[in-house]
């Protein structure tokens, strides 16, 4: 098992943007492609000699080789040891834990998250630090740079590992442990939430819908909900995970999760319903005749926290991503605690829970997570909305009522124009820029701006400052538009637009129709038809 150097060239276009590096699986799968990448990460991180890493993927198509790769790629490097989850299979939540349980250098996440998988589809590799979390700016820098530079990769060619079955194999030197993928994390959930508690709401007759979308957390949610807690088998949904997802786009949202919805908007719908995507970072939370939106379900959790074990102490604090609804700051102003806002990236969040200044942390597109590890958490979203409704012994309907009739109602959408041309979307974001200065006291169809920037980030606990995360107008009467480019599609520019306005009285209209004069407002600013050509976004949550 002789380590061979392998000469290459740099590769453009291989910066890890706020998820690690996604392209077309097509691309992945050139030659010298992932093992460019994979080198880079040992360069970047300082080299992987004598080291441990935990590894693991989502299941989707290419995962199963690119695995072979990086376990071929770290012998060769001389890491001492990799963990990685039976059939290469691991959540991106349970590596997080992972890392942490094991004290792990770290791990690589194979995954494009919430992206379609298959060979036309999307792929993905995300390398997470020492705490769990994914590398800050200053690692993933460095491993940009190594991709500039490099001018060989080193491997082994040996036979594949056997990892249909757990416990120890040896690659050269480097021990290869496969692991049960499942049992840690079910381990740690059950550590958090009161599990009886939750059980006897199902022994009591409670329903409830899960749907894995053919992704990963189809074997955790069989294990937790139906087994160890009692849910009515069959409850976990499009269990198996596929590695084209089934055809299906595993994004948990009312647009790919239809089926889940109209379920739930069924007058004998289940009481309870649930989706998350690809890598199991994210969720979406239904009750019968309602769908709760990301934004104002991460308040009503934190509003409701004290009622699951782990958190009955309360909150040192909480965090949102710039985009995601005020209806967080609002729950937190009550409770008296810090309300941090930060730029789109789980990563940014890291440092506050290290230092614990959050305790409860979520973005707007589905992620919701707490200092239990640090990564969003799909699964971990829905125990603790089961945990809930278990104490209160309410339905998800009447707790949101009462929300907003504590807090008010934070009426919120995102619009998304996806592959619109890199050009058009820059000079569309220039000039909101160019104006920015020039907007505050002027009116805008009907709405009277507030203030205008584009927001930047001084992080508290390490100082470093992070610019140009999206442009925010604000309005007066709590309304406001912001813009973003999205660092996640793989194909062209896709151009965000999250529209909020707020409401102390009328709390029962449909969104998009509380919304209406934010939406005007935002085409007018940025000229969304003029310059795309797009009369409609390409979806809507």
């Amino acid at each position: 098992m002789s380590v061979t150097p392998i000469k290459t060239t740099p590769i453009a276009n291989q910066k890890p943007g706020t998820s690690g590096l996604r392209k077309k699986t097509r691309v992945f799968q050139e030659p010298h492609f992932l093992e460019n990448f994979i080198q880079s990460i040992w360069t970047g991180i300082g080299g992987a000699q004598g080291k441990t890493f935990v590894l693991g993927g989502d299941g989707r198509f290419f995962n199963t080789d690119a695995i072979q790769i990086v376990l071929r790629m770290a012998s060769a490097n001389g890491a001492a040891r990799v963990i990685v989850g039976q059939n290469g299979l691991l959540s991106t939540p349970a590596a997080s834990h992972l890392i942490r349980k094991r004290k792990a250098d770290g791990g690589i996440i194979l995954s494009a998250s919430h992206n379609p998988g298959g060979p036309d589809g999307d792929f993905g590799v995300k390398y997470n630090i020492a705490n769990g979390g994914p590398a800050p700016e200053s690692v993933t820098s460095a491993i940009h740079t190594a991709t500039e530079e490099i001018s060989a990769y080193r491997t082994m060619d040996t036979p594949d590992v056997d990892l249909s079955l757990t416990g120890i194999a040896q690659l050269g030197r480097m021990e290869v442990e496969v692991v049960d993928p499942v049992a840690d994390y079910a381990a740690l959930m059950e550590e958090i939430f009161d599990f009886d508690a939750i059980a006897d709401l199902f022994k009591s007759g409670f329903r409830m819908r899960f749907d894995a979308m053919h992704a990963i957390t189809g074997p955790y949610a069989k294990l937790i909900l139906e087994n160890r807690l009692g849910a009515d088998k069959g409850s976990v949904v499009n269990a198996i995970p596929l590695p084209d997802f089934g055809q299906g786009h595993p994004d948990p949202n009312p647009i790919w999760a239809k089926d889940l919805v109209d379920t739930m908007m069924h007058v004998d719908g289940p009481d309870f319903g649930a989706a998350s995507d690809g890598d199991g970072d994210r969720n979406m939370i239904m009750g019968r005749g309602i769908y709760v939106t990301p934004s104002d379900s991460l308040a009503a959790m934190a509003a409701n926290a004290t009622f699951v074990p782990a958190y009955k102490g309360g909150l040192s604090g909480v965090a949102r991503s710039m985009p995601t609804s005020l209806a967080l700051d609002r729950v937190a102003d009550k409770l008296g605690i810090e309300c941090h806002e930060t730029p789109t990236g789980w990563k940014f969040f890291g440092n506050l829970l290290d230092a614990g200044r959050a305790t409860l942390c979520g973005e707007e597109s589905a992620g919701t997570g707490s200092d239990h590890v640090r990564e969003k958490d799909g699964l971990w979203a829905v125990l603790f909305w089961l945990n809930v409704l278990a104490v209160r012994k309410c339905s998800v309907a009447d707790l949101m009522g009462e929300h907003w009739q504590t807090y008010g109602r934070n009426y919120y959408s995102r619009h998304d124009y996806e592959g619109i041309d890199g050009g058009i979307a820059n000079d569309l974001m220039q000039g909101l820029r160019a104006k920015l200065s020039t907007l505050p006291d002027t009116i805008v169809a009907g709405l009277r701006v507030q203030a205008a920037d584009e927001f930047a980030y001084d992080d508290p606990i390490d100082g470093s400052r992070t610019e140009a995360q999206g442009i925010r107008i604000h309005f007066h009467g709590g309304a406001r538009v912001v813009f973003r480019l999205s660092g996640t599609g793989t194909v062209g520019a896709t151009l965000r637009v999250y529209l909020e306005t707020y409401a102390t009285d009328d709390l029962g209209q449909d969104a998009q129709e509380a919304l209406a004069p934010v939406i005007q407002a935002a085409d007018k600013l940025a000229m969304i038809v003029e310059r795309t050509g797009r009369k409609r976004p390409t979806v809507i949550t």
